[in-house]
């Protein structure tokens, strides 16, 4: 699997319960915070549901 490198970029106050439980399985508590994971058909679903909360490389 190849590997991508999320990065919040945007603050999760005021957004769902389901948003930000998305945002901590992701490994993201803080702005600026980057994780490098997996490209698992999970993992983008996950990414996808919170993509204007993050940005993403590969």
């Amino acid at each position: 699997m190849s590997k991508i490198k999320v990065t919040q970029v945007k603050s999760a106050i005021d957004r769902s319960k389901r948003q930000k439980a998305t945002l901590i399985a992701l490994g993201l508590k803080k702005i600026s915070q980057s994780r490098e994971l997996e490209a698992t058909p999970q993992i983008m679903g996950m990414i996808k549901k919170v993509e204007h909360l993050v940005i993403t490389e590969k």
